[in-house]
Parts: C-alpha cells; sequence; structure tokens
C-alpha cells in the first residue's frame, strides 16, 4: 500500500493532468492511494469568492463564473467526447455553490469558507479520475469526508483519530484491494456531516492521516522540486537537494515554514515509523528527499525565510516583571485572535513576539493587549530561520539588514530583521 499525493501545481492544466496519469501508469501493483489538492491556484480563487460573498460584494457571480470556466476549458481539453458523464457531475457539483451564494450569508464566516472552498478539491478529484479511468478501468473516486472525521472547528478541524482510522479500514481498505483510489486533500467531515477544512496547505497532512490508519508502505509527496531543499530557490541563487532527512529535523522545518511539507504532516507517519518521500512530479525518475527515522543531522544548514511578518514587543504597564500570570494571558489572547507565533523572546520587563501579517487580526490583539500593556510594534519586517547555523550563515543573511530580534538555541538561529533603509 502506497499513497502519492499531487498539489495544486501538478494538476493546474490538461498537461498536468496528463503527467499524472504517466507517473500512475508506471506504479506497480494496485495498492495505491492518491491525494490531490485543487487544481492550480483556484483555492486562492475560492477564498476570494468567499470573501466576496461574505461581504456582499457584486463580482460573486463573476468570480465564480471564472472558477467554472477554468474547469471547463480543462475538462474541453481533456476528452474530446463532450457527452462524457463528468461535465454533468462537474455541473451539479458545482451547484453546491450556486445554492448557496444565491441566498444571504448568515452562517459564521469560517462556515461558509468550508463550505465553499472544499469544493475545490471535490472538482479536482473528479476530474482526474474521470480522465485516469479512461486509461485503465480499477480508478475508484471516494469521498474523503466519508473517512476522515472532525470535530467542528471550521478552517482547522480537528481530527477525530479513533473514528478516522476505524471508518478507513472499516470502509477504504477493502476498496483498495483491487483499485487505485482517488480521493481529497484538505477536507473532512464533523459528526453532522458538515465539511471541514484541516488547515491551508493541509492536503499534506491528509495524506499522511491516511497512511498512518492504512499502515501504508509509504508517502510520496510530488512536488514542482527535485526533493526538499536548503533554501528556498526565490531567495538564493544557489541550493542544495537534502538526499536524506529526519523525521526530527523535517519536523523542524516545517514548523519554522518551509513551505515543501506541511507542519502536520510527519508526527503520523514518524509514529507508523512510514518512510516519506518528496519526489519531483517534472522528473520522475529523480529519486527526490527521503524522510525517515535517520539519526544524522541535515549535512548543510537550511534557511527559511518568512516576509511581511509583524514584530510587537509587550510591556507591563506598571514596568513589573513579565511573569508567568502575564504570559499565560498573552497566550490566551494569541489563541483568541488565531494569531500563530513564529518566534518569541522575554525579558524581565518585555515579551516580543513575531507572527504572519494580518491588519485586522494585529488591530484586534492591540486593542485587547493594550488593556493591560504597553505595546510597541513594526510591519514590514522578514523573518530568517536557520538551521544548523555557524556565524557565516548568519552574516550571509543579514547583509544591508538591521537586527530588530535574534533567538538562538543549539542548532535554530532566528532572526527578525529589516532592510537598513526602511530604518534609518
Amino acid at each position: 500500500m502506497k499513497i502519492y499525493k499531487f498539489g495544486g501545481a501538478s494538476v493546474k492544466d490538461a498537461d498536468g493532468v496528463r503527467n499524472i496519469s504517466s507517473i500512475i501508469q508506471n506504479h506497480k501493483g494496485n495498492e495505491l492511494l492518491i491525494v490531490i489538492s485543487a487544481m492550480g491556484k483556484i483555492t486562492n480563487k475560492l477564498e476570494e469568492l468567499t470573501s466576496a460573498y461574505i461581504n456582499g460584494q457584486e463580482d460573486v457571480h463573476q468570480i465564480f463564473e471564472e472558477v467554472k470556466l477554468y474547469h471547463f476549458n480543462l475538462l474541453n481539453q481533456l476528452f474530446s467526447n463532450h457527452d462524457h458523464p463528468i461535465f454533468n457531475d462537474i455541473i451539479n457539483t458545482f451547484v453546491e455553490i450556486d445554492w448557496l451564494i444565491e441566498e444571504e450569508p448568515e452562517d459564521a464566516p469560517d462556515y461558509i469558507y468550508d463550505q465553499i472552498v472544499s469544493i475545490g478539491e471535490i472538482v479536482s478529484t473528479k476530474i482526474v479520475a474521470a480522465y485516469l479511468s479512461t486509461l485503465q478501468n480499477n480508478i475508484k473516486w471516494v469521498d474523503a469526508r466519508n473517512f476522515i472525521h472532525t470535530d467542528n472547528t471550521y478552517r482547522e478541524g480537528l481530527v477525530n483519530w479513533e473514528k478516522t482510522e476505524a471508518e478507513i479500514q472499516k470502509g477504504l481498505a477493502p476498496v483498495l484491494k483491487n483499485n487505485i483510489v482517488v480521493t481529497q486533500g484538505f477536507i473532512g467531515s464533523t459528526s453532522e456531516n458538515f465539511t471541514t477544512t484541516l488547515g491551508r496547505e493541509g492536503s499534506d497532512y491528509s495524506a499522511a492521516i491516511f497512511s498512518a490508519c492504512l499502515n501504508a508502505e509509504s508517502v510520496t509527496i510530488w512536488k514542482d522540486v527535485p526533493g526538499v531543499l536548503n533554501a528556498d530557490p526565490k531567495w538564493f541563487d544557489v541550493t542544495e537537494m537534502i538526499p536524506q532527512l529526519s523525521y526530527h529535523d523535517a519536523i523542524e522545518l516545517a514548523y519554522y515554514g518551509a513551505t515543501v511539507i506541511h507542519p502536520k504532516t510527519i508526527k503520523p507517519i514518524q509514529n507508523k515509523n512510514i518512510p516519506l518521500y518528496v519526489r519531483s512530479f517534472l522528473n520522475p525518475d529523480a529519486p527526490g528527499t527521503e524522510i525517515t527515522d535517520l539519526k544524522n543531522h541535515l549535512p548543510v544548514p537550511s534557511f527559511i525565510f518568512k516576509v511581511n511578518q509583524a514584530l510587537l514587543s509587550i510591556f507591563p504597564k506598571d514596568f513589573s516583571f513579565i511573569i508567568e500570570e502575564n504570559l499565560s494571558d498573552i497566550f490566551s489572547l494569541f489563541h483568541k485572535h488565531k494569531v500563530k507565533i513564529n518566534t518569541m523572546l522575554n525579558s524581565a520587563i518585555s515579551f516580543s513576539i513575531s507572527f504572519d501579517y494580518d491588519a485586522k487580526k494585529l488591530d484586534q490583539l492591540m486593542t485587547d493587549l493594550s488593556k493591560d500593556y504597553k505595546i510597541k510594534y513594526n510591519t514590514g519586517v522578514e523573518l530568517v530561520t536557520i538551521r544548523y547555523y555557524n556565524q557565516e550563515t548568519i552574516d550571509r543573511v543579514t547583509v544591508n539588514k538591521n537586527i530588530l530580534l535574534e533567538v538562538k538555541s543549539r542548532n535554530t538561529c532566528q532572526i527578525v530583521m529589516k532592510d537598513k533603509k526602511e530604518t534609518e
């Protein structure tokens, strides 16, 4: 039993879908589960649609038409027979959004988000499964919402592992004996059968859930990069691929923001000691990166950049110390406003935190914090995390930068910084 996960970049157009079919046809054996994301940038477009609907914008239907046109253009390129049942199937799937946006929004925004945005995965998997079925007859489409069960935390569904594993073993494992199964990443359902999502970019996590519950032989995440690189090519002209990586280092890199793997992905497969491979769908014969219970640490320093950060420094109004009670209050407010902390440092009279900048969340957070604390903040700053750093690597990334915050542990250094010209 193997799990293949394909992201949006791999199915962004008809050629991408055809390329996936080539990879699948090269797979030996029947027991294969394929987890697929929404196509291309459709998740972004559906998020735009959700926002327009909730805010009562006039372009709601225009955005939705763009989403539909994208998919039907792709269908026309994949299927010469326009009477193929997939056309009506996709029309009927989009009707779910039609019905929703015809009414005034009354439900909570996060609930609405999950009902709309999840359709991207449903549509993409139906299209891919239908195309694969024209090439081989053992393809089976299944709805991940029948198997991945979560609580009612919309946009960040918490998995009910006991129920999920029971349903997967009961309903999915037998199907995989004789079929190659195509299903969705990113989505699950509540006990009331309402759709939930597992967090942005959560399809990797879905693959890990399925693999852990099926005791898979391996998981392969197919990307548009040769494997896990030691830095994002957007920031470095020269990068190195890491052929082997430990679960521990993979968790660290994902936690600090490495985009190649979703942060929640590693732990479920580490618990079952299932190897994870990151390979290129552009060069499927290349070995990529293998992530296992390796004891050695990274062979080269690894760099993770996060831009558009906010840096918030919090001080007691009475100049007393930052103590446990203060920290408890502060963390509870970050949790309340769903702000994920990327790095933090406390001193005797201050507590500094960096996080992804969101104007609305920052305003709400500062309003609550300002009741008991003095606040200073910077926006437009960068956070770089260096795993297995030395002074040379620090010097490399801080040229022409003012360092606002630096946090070091034995193996990891995090630096919050800003261009010197912006702080002069």
